[in-house]
């Protein structure tokens, strides 16, 4: 799944394609996709006519906004944005596609088809479903060590399964999780409610940090995730844990472990990370 800097990464890139430009109309083949509003030719409706003004990011989506809306996309598993001419031919489980008044378009392929994508009017796109629900971005300066603090104190659940719950911060998945507890040599089966001060600021640092990282390198390949023009990311190259087991620490050589935490895929280093 596409995380902060995957996000980040094809904002970044879609920025250079599409801005200032109008979409004439919309197609949508498969309905399921449109959440807000529920009736898909309200939404082709709604959208005709509007021109892309910016993008931004929210944690994990992904934010157009229009003339007089905001449309919030999320790419979940597999979802991927590409710009093409009209004239190019369509790929399989392409299920959304914004053609523009200069003949481009915005196409939005999904193999799993588990993408969304709400249409608020401007103003209100912070009030409802999904980013009301949605904790401090890491970059935001709302994402304060007093906030981070008094959140883990008032849980026991395991600190891997607090990283990862969107409502406490948001845009940390499984791959920068693991990695952020690698570098602040935290365990990832320690109850959040028990980690020392010195831990849950390693942790609050070394998030931002490897994000940060993240970005600059475009994001992380993973399975079939590229940005929105195909070019890969580069940060798998400096993984330490996720995706690493068997494999010896880089740092002191022991062999990285995989377990489940929270029915999630986990990488730890057994020295680095006491539990």
């Amino acid at each position: 799944m596409p995380e902060l800097p995957e996000v980040e990464t094809i904002k970044n890139t879609l920025k250079r394609f599409v801005l200032d430009k109008t979409i004439e109309k919309v197609d949508v083949h498969w309905p399921n996709i449109i959440k807000e509003p529920d009736d898909v030719e309200h939404f082709r409706t709604l959208i005709k006519g509007q021109t892309i003004r910016e993008l931004s990011r929210r944690g994990k989506f992904l934010l157009f906004h229009l003339d007089d809306y905001v449309l919030i996309s999320h790419l979940r598993m597999e979802g991927k944005y590409s710009v093409h001419k009209a004239i190019e031919p369509v790929k399989k489980h392409t299920h959304v596609i914004f053609t523009f008044s200069d003949g481009e378009e915005l196409r939005y392929n999904d193999v799993r088809k588990f993408g969304t994508m709400h249409l608020y009017a401007k103003g209100h796109e912070l009030l409802n479903k999904p980013l009301n629900q949605l904790g401090p971005d890491p970059f935001d300066d709302t994402f304060t060590f007093d906030y981070f603090y008094q959140r883990l104190k008032k849980t026991d659940r395991f600190i891997k399964a607090v990283l990862l719950d969107q409502t406490i911060v948001t845009g940390l998945g499984n791959i920068y999780v693991d990695e952020t507890l690698f570098k602040a040599g935290v365990h990832p089966l320690k109850q959040a409610s028990k980690l020392t001060r010195k831990e849950i600021k390693a942790i609050q640092e070394q998030a931002i940090a490897t994000l940060e990282e993240a970005v600059k390198a475009g994001g992380t390949t993973i399975r079939s995730y590229v940005n929105s023009q195909g070019d890969m990311g580069m940060f798998q190259q400096e993984l330490y844990v996720y995706g690493q087991d068997r494999k010896a620490c880089k740092k002191c050589g022991t062999e990285i472990a995989k377990m489940k935490v929270g029915g999630r895929g986990t990488h730890v280093c057994p020295t680095c990370q006491k539990s």
